[in-house]
């Protein structure tokens, strides 16, 4: 395990950029923490350390934002996905096999499934108004 403070988003984002390096073609990233905590943030960075060049958004209302690249990188947002059904309806597993990097927040909807693709975890909490911890297992 892991642990790093960042103090802005930039030192945020900056930390996925490092984080990218030691990625590998099918890895899966799943995140926890709340609204706000910083997952977009550190998913532009991830995208930027492996070579992505599109814009970075949060796939809330997508489900999923592709970003092509060297590596390409899958950024999942499971808020209203609950079950595999609907995971795999939206092109998870297919991502996976093609080798991209995904990225899934709110991954505690499927915390069970997910768990069987040996995820590298990351939390980010909040731990003042710029402030995050962010705990990485599994990397």
């Amino acid at each position: 395990m892991e642990e790093y403070s960042t103090h802005s988003r930039g030192e945020t984002v900056a930390l996925g950029r490092s984080l990218a390096a030691r990625l590998y073609p099918g890895a899966l990233i799943t995140f926890t923490g709340g609204l706000g905590a910083g997952k977009t943030a550190l998913c532009q960075g991830i995208a930027e350390g492996l070579g992505c060049t599109d814009p970075v958004s949060s796939p809330t209302f997508a489900i999923v934002n592709y970003y092509r690249g060297p590596q390409p990188f899958a950024h999942f947002d499971l808020y209203r996905i609950h079950t595999e059904g609907d995971l795999a309806a939206a092109g998870f597993y297919d991502y996976l096999d093609l080798g991209a990097v995904v990225a899934v927040e709110w991954s505690e909807n499927c915390a069970e499934v997910l768990a069987r693709e040996s995820p590298i975890a990351i939390d980010i909490q909040r731990t003042g108004e710029n402030d995050r911890r962010i705990t990485v297992t599994g990397l």
